[in-house]
């Protein structure tokens, strides 16, 4: 027997695989990587040698009102490492600069002040000189109209960052699952865009696009849009990391939005990337907290064990989901249709202008579940998971049994993901589009 430790919540699981079961063990580079300097260092570093623009302390001349655009509470990012740095940097530049942080909720819910204080630390919330603003995708009077996305959509993002003297932003690199990558210009798009922007972004068509896929900027057309918006937008200045599987920082990434972060994503594409090892049962997780929260955010790391697992196999998720399914439209898609191919066919069939929230989360998974079986190892109630076409399982060992039985065997080969949500899973050495 394999023991295996999963990252599950705000702690771990240990499971066990028969060694003969046992293919693969796909992990990206960061479980070897190896960096001498500190967190800190390297922030200050990136900000000391910006990529494709001005130092920061330059760029805040003579600028008042500064808008940094932050991850919000669903997101590792370190932003107590990041903050302090930065903060150096723009009053080197301007010393009587307004700072406003305003927090990119994207379509989450509302980040409450605990989340805050327990992201930037109990100095920086309660700096006065520091003003907090919450984004809320659905408050149509916070938007402001900059214009037409290649897509055809209406760009409308929060007046708090299209009135900024000088927009910044902060985020993390790693894989995304439709957009390519994390970071950089998502911060704008769907950070602080409306609802409406981000629907028309989040399109069945661009989802059902085969370049809207992990590691895939080259064609991708969700990316495309998002790099439009942060352009007009005129996003100045990022600062993005990368973390390793402790959500340390080992690298950053500072300058303009899109120049430097191409040259995190290319350090990224070769860090996270590892080709399949196909199975008829492939285990994953969503990284732990904060990122295995709720079963919306665990079809990321379902992409990835799709991309390891034969046509008509088993994908054991490992996720805590505590806190249950993430969005309600996404639940009721499932929970009032019994049948995968008229979801699927509903959602195809939606007019870009049309789409409804969690529509593209949706879509994927129905994309998951129409060609393999899923069952979750997790804390969401019996029912949810049962209601959503899964299949619930207490613990691994359940699971392994319950997938035995389901593919008819004992004796299927197994690969493990221990974190779905880094790393990009490459068939038959298929590049991603990085430039």
């Amino acid at each position: 027997m394999v023991k295996i430790n999963l990252p599950f919540g705000r702690g771990a699981m240990d499971i066990t695989v028969p060694g003969e079961r046992l293919n693969g063990i796909l992990q990206s580079g960061t479980h070897a990587y190896s960096e001498q300097k500190s967190e800190e260092e390297l922030v200050k570093e990136a900000l000391i040698a910006p990529v494709g623009s001005q130092p920061l302390s330059e760029l805040v001349r003579g600028k008042r009102n500064i808008v940094l655009i932050a991850s919000d509470h669903t997101r590792p990012v370190p932003s107590r490492v990041i903050l302090p740095p930065v903060l150096e940097e723009i009053k080197k530049g301007s010393p009587k600069a307004v700072l406003t942080i305003l927090i990119a909720t994207g379509f989450h819910r509302p980040t409450t002040r605990q989340e805050l204080i327990d992201k930037f630390g109990d100095g920086i919330v309660n700096d006065p000189a520091i003003r907090f603003v919450v984004h809320q995708s659905d408050k149509e009077e916070d938007m402001v109209k900059l214009g037409t996305l290649p897509s055809g959509g209406e760009l409308l993002i929060n007046r708090v960052a299209a009135d900024a003297d000088l927009l910044m932003s902060e985020g993390f690199i790693e894989p995304h699952f439709f957009a390519g990558f994390s970071g950089g210009r998502k911060s704008v798009l769907p950070g602080v865009s409306s609802r409406r922007t981000v629907l028309a972004n989040h399109c069945s068509e661009f989802i059902a696009d085969a370049n809207a896929r992990t590691g895939i900027l080259e064609g991708n057309p969700v990316h495309r849009d998002m790099v439009w918006a942060a352009g007009r937008a005129k996003l100045a200045f990022i600062v993005n990391v990368v973390l390793d599987a402790n959500k340390k920082v080992i690298r950053a990434f500072a300058g303009h939005f899109e120049k430097a972060h191409q040259a995190g994503c290319a350090f990224a594409d070769k860090l996270f990337g590892t080709d399949a090892i196909m199975s008829d049962i492939v285990v994953t997780t969503n990284g732990g907290y904060p990122l295995d929260q709720n079963i919306y955010q665990t079809v990321k790391g379902m992409t990835a064990a799709e991309a390891s697992c034969r046509p008509g196999g088993v994908i054991i998720m490992c996720s805590s989901c505590s806190d249950g399914h993430g969005g309600q439209n996404f639940y009721d898609l499932f929970a009032n249709e019994k049948s995968e191919n008229v979801i699927m066919k509903r959602i195809l069939e939606t007019d870009r202008n049309e789409t409804v929230p969690d529509q593209w989360e949706a879509q994927i998974l129905c994309r998951i579940l129409m060609n393999y079986h899923v069952i979750m190892v997790t804390q969401a109630p019996r029912e949810m998971i049962e209601a959503m076409h899964m299949t619930y399982a207490a613990d691994f060992e359940e699971a392994l049994g319950l997938a035995d039985v389901y593919l008819g065997k004992k004796n299927a080969g197994i690969t493990v993901i221990p974190d779905g949500v880094s790393v990009i899973i490459r068939r038959h050495g298929h590049q991603n589009g990085v430039q």
